[in-house]
């Protein structure tokens, strides 16, 4: 079964918008492990705009389901990730001024680097995962430098899907068997929502997880919470 992680930056600028603790981060987490959630993941930014690197820290502390920390590979993030050592670590390649994640990585223009921080993850004991496009060239780079997974990036997939075109999904599949294959493990996300992501499991059945906030929260706010999970959940048949 693919697992859904629920991202929480959504939550976290609410929260921040205040300048107080409501909604407090932490228990919208606990509270969606307690309605189905797989997992959680948090993006925090320097400027620190939504999730906060306190929330990682809190976080850890708490949950008993996997932690997903996305981020741009900073020597500071990755100094917090050694520290925590969540379950999971998606790199993105964001420059600390992006309004959101908009590409993947080019893993053969960065490979060297790539592999440096690959490896103090495996160091460090967590599992890594590289944010990037379905070009079967820096796939197949993602699998040389040593990543655990990699996390397809899907807003061209869910863009097209939106305007009637669900043939957008394959280049998707053939990435992800490709990748299969050479035996790494395979992650999404990216404007994934309550309409175009049973589809997109269906035709990827090696598909490990998807992280999902934008649509997730936003969905929340005429179904709940907890109904929105449910509904999620029925995408990836369970």
């Amino acid at each position: 079964m693919v697992r859904l992680s629920v991202n929480l930056n959504k939550v976290a600028l609410i929260r921040n918008s205040r300048g107080r603790n409501l909604p407090n981060v932490t228990q919208v987490a606990l509270d969606c492990v307690r309605f189905g959630a797989d997992g959680i993941t948090l993006h925090p930014r320097p400027d620190e705009r939504h999730a906060r690197r306190q929330d990682i820290y809190d976080l850890k502390e708490v949950l008993d389901v996997e932690l997903n920390v996305e981020g741009y590979p900073s020597e500071s993030f990755l100094r917090m990730v050694e520290e925590v050592k969540p379950a999971q670590c998606t790199l993105v390649p964001d420059p600390p001024d992006a309004l959101t994640s908009n590409a993947g990585w080019d893993t053969i223009r960065h490979k060297h680097r790539l592999l440096e921080i690959i490896n103090r993850l495996a160091e460090a004991g967590v599992r890594s995962s590289i944010f990037i496009e379905t070009d079967l060239d820096k796939i197949e780079m993602a699998r040389e430098i040593g990543t655990n997974r990699i996390e397809l990036y899907t807003e061209a997939y869910a863009t097209a899907f939106e305007n009637g075109n669900p043939e957008a999904v394959e280049p998707y599949a053939r990435s992800a068997a490709y990748a299969h294959e050479m035996g790494l493990e395979v992650n999404a996300g990216h404007d994934l929502n309550l309409h175009n992501l049973a589809f997109f499991a269906e035709k990827l059945p090696m598909l490990k997880e998807v992280s999902i906030g934008h649509a997730l929260v936003s969905d929340a706010l005429y179904l709940g919470l907890e109904k929105t999970i449910q509904e999620y959940q029925k995408c990836l048949g369970k």
